[in-house]
């Protein structure tokens, strides 16, 4: 049994009585070699808070004494909530409710110890007249310890009260302003000023009654220019877009051409009809489709992807690099990429009319569209186009070539790679193009269906896309369906990841897989109790039939978006892992990603494994240096650092959309005539009614008091707004007209009011107000 499973053991035996070091080792009987181990096992069993340390140094499971580990998330109110850690055996444990005056010096995402109350505790401040709609049941606890600090420094606006600096962090969760000294003692270069976007490194706190204290480390320029926000993003999620020197280095020494040599042992498609369809914005691109007739009855599909493994070498300086980042991350208007350009833009990216190196999968199916063969090589291809999802769209559904002719190439600087325009394509090359199109289409709708009926999800939700100008700032809003472009890629895509993964499991290769477990019964009875609020009759969501009913019904509900929302927060998030567990979502038992080795090293794992099956299994040529093997330990690590990283980049990506959002809509106030939305009332409460734009997804509220026209109150079942004059009514579900009428940049709302007329809806830029540009002189 190894050394940590005794510890568990031990501690957890009903007759167990804390002990130090010295005793556990007695108990245990340890001999020399083993007891230089326990000091190690005891580090790591405190850090993953299976263990605990108490007074007089002795150890013990947390919940034998009422103590629970985790982490903290602060509300902006100063309340919090504990998420711990997972018992020993895997089991997740309830949240623990914190009071504001019981979080002592704890920041917002911080490892805490918590003591856990018999009962909920009473309310030390004077009780408040207003009833409290969110009246939390507990469990409830009590920081009394620091594990560990989430962050050693904070980025914020620098502020100025009449005797003192201080520094009001960017993130509302992060409740407590940090003191800091004079700025023009910093020593920084040029030295902050009051509205300067800074970053501050923290002092030790340790009493809650005094501000945490802090010294500025960075200026990042005046708060909200779109470059001191972006700088405080990479910041705060530690992202670079730079590389190491001799990571930029190693990348110069590739060969931007393929080479002869590397044409050895690979299958030439240079001569099969290849092209990429991709986001309009597409920085790089991954995966390519070829079609081929190898004879009258049958078609093959060939899935290209970029064979990045031939590039980059287990344990180079660009492997080391790539793992460490774990994934690109797309913030609004700047990537930052895994690869340095050299490779992600350049050489392993599939633009037109260049040779590329690619691992491709290929699908032969029937005429009618079922799967006779599924083989797999090492390619080399050569792309004859570069389609936008908007131009493979319209070449699927218009029959007239005209319309595709007439799009525009999207703007040089949104993107890696424009492509030709299609009004500089032959007849002949369109027709080509939009016959194959269709003919792919035709095969993904059979094998989107198919999936569908053995019970994959349907949780696509329309998104918002924020784009910037040459300047960096926001532009426009778009609406990005998934339509039946972005369907197509897709089910190529999940057919060539599930293919991959068969093969791993198969043939037992250790491989990093991707995992969407089960949810839990307890969520989902959660869920099903909610969509009763909403008279939405569910079935026993523990039944995948009636899960996959309950999302076809909120697709026609007038609060679909909203709903869909509630059921995803009821799944458990997908992550990678060295078993193959199978994908709930998808109703798949093999998936892994191998479909973006440009974007994601889980990927680019796989394509090692994968390059190992096709030599070891298949007997395909060897390719210099792209096979590795992977040991279980090793993928597990691996697994385990790439959910990691993927979370922080979500993170990141997320808070960029929020900062461009606010932007966005700031610079709305600027217009001498407002622009007018579109919205829906999504909820009402006694202080207003939330709204969602229809053109983009947008959320903001409308108050109460910014509505003039009469005095409105709530009825009695919540669900509109009545005017007790004019009885005029705010329903959920009605479709009104706003403008935006206020931004908080600190707590990241936008509050909008009812639009009095109706302006012209005019896309042309507009002169800036005099207001306007004093509030822009004074940014």
């Amino acid at each position: 049994m190894k050394l940590k499973d005794q510890l568990i053991g031990l501690m957890q035996a009903s007759d167990y009585a804390p002990l130090d070091k010295k005793g556990i080792s007695t108990e245990l009987g340890l001999d020399k070699k083993s007891r230089r181990r326990l000091d190690y096992e005891l580090r790591a069993l405190l850090a993953s808070g299976d263990v605990i340390r108490i007074k007089g140094d002795r150890f013990c499971i947390p919940k034998d004494v009422d103590l629970v580990t985790g982490r903290i998330k602060f509300r902006q109110k100063g309340s919090a909530i504990l998420i711990p850690d997972p018992s020993p055996d895997g089991e997740e444990q309830p949240k623990i409710e914190i009071n504001a005056e019981d979080t002592a010096v704890a920041m917002h995402d911080d490892r805490v110890v918590v003591r856990l109350y018999d009962s909920a505790p009473t309310n030390r401040r004077r009780p408040s007249r207003k009833p409290n709609r969110y009246q939390p049941t507990g469990p409830f606890g009590r920081v009394i310890r620091i594990q560990e600090r989430a962050r050693e420094t904070i980025v914020g606006e620098l502020c100025k009260t009449r005797f003192f600096h201080y520094v009001a962090p960017d993130d509302p969760r992060h409740i407590h302003d940090i003191y800091v000294p004079d700025p023009q003692k910093s020593g920084l270069d040029p030295a902050p000023t009051v509205g300067s976007k800074v970053v501050v490194k923290l002092h030790e706190w340790t009493q809650r009654h005094v501000n945490p204290e802090g010294e500025l480390i960075l200026n990042l320029g005046r708060t909200h220019e779109p470059q001191a926000e972006l700088m405080a993003i990479l910041h705060k999620y530690d992202l670079d877009p730079e590389f190491p020197k001799p990571v930029l280095a190693e990348a110069k020494s590739i060969s931007p051409k393929v080479t002869k040599k590397q044409l050895q042992g690979r299958r030439d498609l240079r001569s099969a009809f290849t092209f990429t369809i991709d986001p309009e914005d597409a920085k790089d691109f991954d995966d390519a489709l070829s079609i081929e007739y190898p004879d009258k009855r049958s078609v093959r599909i060939g899935i290209h992807i970029a064979d990045v493994a031939s590039y980059v070498s287990p344990g180079a300086k660009l492997d080391e690099e790539a793992k460490r980042r774990g994934n690109s991350t797309y913030l609004v208007g700047l990537v930052v990429p895994m690869l340095p350009h050299a490779l992600s833009n350049g050489i392993c990216s599939l633009v037109e009319n260049e040779d590329r190196l690619t691992k491709s999968v290929f699908v032969t199916f029937t005429n009618g569209g079922r799967i006779k063969e599924i083989d797999f090589a090492n390619t080399v291809i050569r792309s004859d186009k570069r389609l936008t999802y908007q131009q493979a769209y319209t070449l699927l559904k218009r029959d007239d070539l005209k319309a595709a002719r007439e799009l525009k190439l999207p703007p040089a600087h949104q993107t890696g790679s424009t492509g030709r325009a299609l009004n500089k394509l032959s007849d002949k090359e369109l027709q080509r193009l939009q016959d194959s199109v269709r003919l792919l289409w035709r095969f993904a709708a059979k094998l989107r269906n198919e999936r569908f009926k053995k019970g994959s999800l349907n949780l696509d939700m329309e998104e918002t896309k924020i784009f910037v100008d040459e300047h960096g700032h926001a532009d426009r809003l778009e609406k990005v369906v998934h339509d039946e472009s972005h369907q197509l890629i897709e089910e190529y895509m999940l057919l060539a990841n599930e293919s991959v993964a068969r093969e791993m499991k198969r043939n037992r290769l250790p491989c990093v897989y991707r995992v969407h477990e089960e949810p839990d019964e307890e969520k989902l009875n959660e869920l099903r109790e909610f969509m009763a609020t909403w008279d939405i009759a569910t079935g026993d969501l523990n039944n995948r039939k009636d899960m996959v009913k309950l999302l076809e019904a909120l697709v026609k509900h007038p609060q679909g978006r909203l709903l869909r929302t509630h059921v995803l927060r009821s799944l458990k998030k997908a992550n990678y892992r060295p078993s193959p567990d199978g994908h709930y979502g998808l109703a798949k038992n093999d998936y892994t990603h191998f479909t973006s080795p440009i974007r994601r090293y889980s990927d680019l794992v796989v394509h090692r494994v994968f390059e190992r099956f096709l030599v070891a299994v298949r007997g395909e040529p060897k390719l210099a240096g792209a096979a590795t093997r992977y040991d279980a330990a090793r993928a597990a690590t691996i697994a385990e650092h790439l959910s990691h990283t993927e979370i922080n980049s979500v993170e990141a990506e997320r808070e960029s959309i929020k900062v461009k959002l606010l932007e966005f809509f700031e610079r709305e106030l600027d217009k001498r005539r407002p622009t007018i939305f579109d919205a829906i009332v999504t909820e009402t409460r006694n202080h207003g009614m939330f709204i969602e734009l229809t053109e983009s997804n947008a959320f903001g509220m409308i108050h109460i008091s910014s509505i003039k026209d009469d005095l409105y109150r709530l009825n009695a079942s919540g669900t509109a707004l009545i005017g007790r004059r004019t009885k005029n009514q705010f329903k959920i579900g009605q479709t009104i007209q706003v403008v935006v009428h206020k931004v908080d940049r600190f707590k990241r709302q936008v509050d909008f009011k009812l639009a009095e007329r109706k302006p012209s809806k005019s896309k042309r830029p507009e002169k800036p107000t005099k207001k306007a540009k004093a509030r822009r002189r004074n940014r």
